[in-house]
C-alpha cells in the first residue's frame, strides 16, 4: 500500500528493527498503550459531563477511575518493557532500544507513556487538593487539570510513537495482518489524541462563537499541525480523513450514550432542573477540510510534482481553512440558532444544571460576538497565516515521526 502523501523524508533509517518484530504480531504492549489512551480520552468526556450534569465529584470519582485505569495501564506494561530490556542483558530488543539517564533500555513510546502516567497520577491529588480549597472548576485549564492535560498527551503521544515503531519497519506494500493493523493503530492513536487537543480548546470553540475570528484563530491552532504531522507519518491512502473520522466518532459516541442515564445535581446552585446526564459539545466537522487536505496531497502526488514543504504548508493553510470556514460558519448557525439541533444526535438542547435554562442567548448569538466585515477579514487572515505557520511545524514533525524505528 502506497502512501499518496508526498514527503521529502529520507529512505534509509538509522536503526533497523528485526522484520520479525512486526511480522509475527502487534506486541501486547502496544495494545495496552493504545487502550489507555482510548481510556484516558473517554475519562475525560465522562469528567466533564459529569461537572455538568453532577457537580460534586472526588478524587475516586468514576471518571477519574477510567483515566486512572488509562495511566495505570500504561505505566506499568511501559514500565515493565523498560525493566525486562533493562535487566535482561541478552533481551531481543535491546540493541534496538533507547538508553536513558545511563541505566534503563526500553523503546521511545515506553518512555513517554512513563512519564506521561507519573504526571497524571501526580495531577490526581493535586486535582483533590484544589477543589477542596477552591471549589468547583470554573474553567477547564486550572493548574492540575494543566498537570493532568500534559500527563494525558504525553501517554497518547507515547502510544503513537510505539504504533509509528511498527509500522515505519513495514514496507508500504506489505499487506500482511500486523502490519494493516499497526496501519490503524496509528490513526486511531492519532484520532484520540486530536479529541484531546480540541477539549483543551473547547472553550474557544464552542458553536456560539463560530462566527467569530476568534474561532478560527482557535481552529488554526488545534487542527492544521496535527492533522499534517499524522498525514505526513501514516502510510494509509487517505490518512488525514480516517484521522478526523475517529476524532468525530470517539467525540460523539459518549456524547450519544451518557444522556441515556440518569444524573441529578448534587451541587448548588441548581437553576435547571435535569434528571439525566448532559452532553458536551458537538464535533468539529472534521472531516470535511481533513478530505480536501487529503485530495491536495494526492492530487500532488499523482503529479509528480516535487513541491517543497513550505509551499504544501501554505497550499494546506490555505486550503484547510477555507474549508473550515465553508463547512463550521452554517453547521455553526445550524447548532447555535435551528430548533432542528435540539434532539438526541446534535443534543444541542443539553444544558449544565448550574446555568439558567431561560437565558436569551441561549438558542441564538450573543452581539458582543458580532464582529463587522473588516474585523473578522483581519482575524480570519491571522488565522490562515497562522494555519500555514501551523502546516509547517505539522510536516517536519511528522517527517521525525516517519523516521522512529524504535
Amino acid at each position: 500500500m502506497q502512501t499518496a502523501f508526498p514527503a521529502n523524508v529520507p529512505q534509509t533509517r538509522p536503526f533497523a528493527w528485526p522484520v520479525a518484530a512486526t511480522t509475527t504480531g502487534i506486541p501486547t504492549y502496544v495494545y495496552a498503550v493504545v487502550f489507555s489512551s482510548f481510556c484516558i480520552v473517554m475519562g475525560l468526556l465522562w469528567d466533564i459531563m459529569w461537572h455538568m450534569s453532577i457537580g460534586r465529584d472526588g478524587l475516586f470519582s468514576p471518571p477519574h477511575l477510567v483515566i486512572y485505569v488509562g495511566a495505570l495501564v500504561s505505566g506499568l506494561f511501559s514500565g515493565y518493557q523498560i525493566l525486562s530490556m533493562t535487566l535482561r542483558k541478552n533481551h531481543p530488543d535491546r540493541p534496538h532500544s533507547v538508553r536513558f539517564w545511563g541505566i534503563f533500555y526500553g523503546s521511545l513510546g515506553a518512555m513517554y507513556c512513563v512519564w506521561g502516567a507519573l504526571a497524571m497520577l501526580t495531577s490526581a491529588p493535586f486535582d483533590d487538593w484544589w477543589h477542596s480549597t477552591y471549589g468547583l472548576d470554573v474553567e477547564i485549564l486550572t493548574p492540575p487539570h494543566s498537570v493532568l492535560a500534559l500527563g494525558m498527551m504525553m501517554v497518547q503521544f507515547g502510544a503513537i510513537v510505539g504504533v509509528l515503531a511498527l509500522q515505519n519497519t513495514t514496507s508500504e506494500r506489505d499487506n500482511s495482518r500486523a502490519a494493516t493493523q499497526s496501519r490503524w493503530l496509528f490513526v486511531i492513536s492519532a484520532g484520540l489524541l486530536q479529541v484531546v487537543v480540541s477539549v483543551l480548546l473547547a472553550e474557544s470553540l464552542g458553536k456560539w462563537a463560530s462566527h467569530s475570528s476568534s474561532y478560527y484563530i482557535a481552529g488554526s491552532l488545534a487542527f492544521p499541525l496535527f492533522l499534517m504531522a499524522f498525514g505526513r507519518a501514516s502510510s494509509l491512502r487517505y490518512p488525514i480523513t480516517a484521522v478526523a473520522a475517529v476524532y468525530m466518532i470517539t467525540y460523539l459516541l459518549p456524547n450519544w450514550i451518557l444522556p441515556l442515564f440518569e444524573a441529578t445535581p448534587k451541587l448548588g446552585p441548581v437553576l435547571n432542573p435535569i434528571t439525566h446526564y448532559q452532553a458536551f459539545a458537538f464535533p468539529m466537522v472534521l472531516v470535511v477540510p481533513a478530505f480536501a487536505l487529503d485530495l491536495l496531497c494526492n492530487r500532488l502526488s499523482r503529479s509528480g510534482k516535487k513541491l517543497s514543504d513550505w509551499w504544501l504548508a501554505a497550499l494546506a493553510g490555505l486550503v484547510f481553512m477555507g474549508v473550515f470556514l465553508a463547512v463550521q460558519w452554517p453547521f455553526g448557525s445550524f447548532l447555535q440558532e435551528s430548533p432542528y439541533s435540539r434532539n438526541w444526535f446534535f443534543y444541542t438542547d443539553a444544558w449544565s444544571y448550574n446555568n439558567d435554562p431561560t437565558w436569551e442567548y441561549r438558542h441564538k448569538f450573543a452581539p458582543w460576538m458580532a464582529q463587522t466585515v473588516p474585523e473578522f477579514a483581519l482575524g480570519f487572515g491571522k488565522a490562515i497565516l497562522i494555519a500555514m505557520f501551523m502546516s509547517r511545524i505539522g510536516l517536519w514533525w511528522g517527517n521525525w515521526m516517519k523516521r522512529i524505528v524504535r
